[in-house]
C-alpha cells in the first residue's frame, strides 16, 4: 500500500471515529457546554425578571449579595466540613475493608454484596431510618442516645439539637452511603494486583505493611485517585442527604449545602432568584474545579500508572 493510499485510508477512519463521536458531542453541547455558558451569563445580570426576562444592569451585584449573604456562607462551612471529613474517612475505611474482603477469597462475593446494599437502597430511605435512630420524641429518645445512655452519656438530640450533634449526623449518613461504592472498586482493584510482587517479596522476607505501601497502594492508587476525585465532587454536590435528614427547610437547621442554596434561591421559600443561584453554582463550578485542578497535579507524583 502506498503512502497515499495510508494518507486516504487514515482520513476516511478519523471521518467515521468523528461520526461515531457525534451523538456524544451534540449530547454535551446541547445539555452541559450551553446550560454552563447560559447560567454563566445570568449570573452577570442584575435585577433579572425571569416573568419578563429582563434585567437592570450587568455587573458583579450578583456575586457581591451572594458572598456576603450569611445563609450562603452557612451552606458553604457546611459543605467544606462535609468534604474535609468524609472524603478521606469513607476512602480509608474503604480501603481497610476491601483489603480485608481481599484476605477472605471464599467469602469475598458475599461480603461484597452485604456492604453494597446500601448503595443501591434509596437515598431518602436510608436517610428516614437514620432519622428515626438518631432523632429524640416524646416516646423515645433513639437508638443511638439508649447506646450512650450505656456509657452515661447523653441524651442527645441529633437532629433537631446543637449543630455540631447534627453535623456528626450528616458526615455518618455520608460516609455510610458512599462507603459501598468505593468499596466495590477498591476490591476489584486488589484483585488485579499481580500475585508474583507478593510472592517475590515474601521470598525477600519483606514484612506485610512494607509490601502494603510499597506494592499495593501504588497499584491501586489510580482507583485511590479516581475515588478522591469523584468523592470531592460528590461531596461539593451533597443536597439529598441533608434533606433526607433534616427535611426541606434546611437554612432554618443550619444544615443548608452550596447545591441546596442554588436550589432555593430558585425554587424555595426564597426562590425566584435565578441570577443569585446562577451567581452560587458559577462559585461552586469555580470551587470545584480549582480542587480538581489541584488534586490532578498531586497525582502526578503520586499515582502510578
Amino acid at each position: 500500500m502506498t503512502a497515499e493510499a495510508e494518507t486516504i485510508k487514515m482520513e476516511n477512519n478519523n471521518r467515521k471515529a468523528w461520526l461515531y463521536l457525534l451523538p456524544a458531542i451534540l449530547f454535551l453541547a446541547v445539555f452541559m457546554v450551553y446550560p454552563l455558558f447560559d447560567v454563566f451569563v445570568y449570573s452577570f445580570e442584575e435585577g433579572y425578571n425571569s416573568a419578563s426576562q429582563t434585567f437592570t444592569g450587568i455587573g458583579l451585584y450578583n456575586y457581591s449579595y451572594v458572598l456576603h449573604d450569611p445563609y450562603f456562607l452557612q451552606a458553604v462551612q457546611n459543605t467544606f466540613i462535609l468534604v474535609i471529613i468524609t472524603v478521606p474517612l469513607s476512602t480509608g475505611l474503604a480501603l481497610l475493608i476491601s483489603v480485608g474482603l481481599a484476605s477472605i477469597p471464599k467469602l469475598r462475593e458475599l461480603y461484597q454484596t452485604v456492604y453494597f446494599l446500601p448503595y443501591v437502597t434509596n437515598t431518602l430511605a436510608v436517610g428516614l431510618v437514620f432519622m428515626i435512630l438518631f432523632k429524640r420524641t416524646p416516646y423515645t429518645d433513639g437508638l443511638a442516645n439508649l447506646l450512650l445512655s450505656l456509657v452515661n452519656l447523653g441524651p442527645i438530640d441529633f437532629i433537631d439539637g446543637p449543630y455540631w450533634a447534627k453535623m456528626f449526623v450528616l458526615c455518618f449518613y455520608t460516609v455510610w452511603v458512599v462507603m459501598p461504592f468505593k468499596i466495590l472498586i477498591l476490591t476489584s482493584a486488589l484483585a488485579s494486583v499481580r500475585q508474583d510482587y507478593y510472592d517475590a517479596a515474601r521470598i525477600d522476607g519483606t514484612s506485610r505493611f512494607r509490601m502494603f505501601y510499597k506494592i499495593t497502594l501504588p497499584m491501586i492508587s489510580p482507583m485511590l485517585f479516581y475515588l478522591i476525585i469523584t468523592g470531592f465532587i460528590g461531596a461539593f454536590k451533597a443536597y439529598s442527604d441533608a434533606v433526607a435528614l433534616f427535611g426541606t427547610n434546611l437554612n432554618a437547621a443550619e444544615m443548608n449545602t452550596i447545591v441546596g442554596y442554588v436550589y432555593d434561591m430558585l425554587y424555595g421559600d426564597s426562590g425566584g432568584f435565578p441570577s443569585y443561584a446562577s451567581a452560587a453554582a458559577i462559585i461552586l463550578f469555580a470551587i470545584v474545579l480549582t480542587i480538581t485542578c489541584i488534586n490532578l497535579l498531586v497525582s502526578r507524583k503520586h499515582v502510578h500508572y
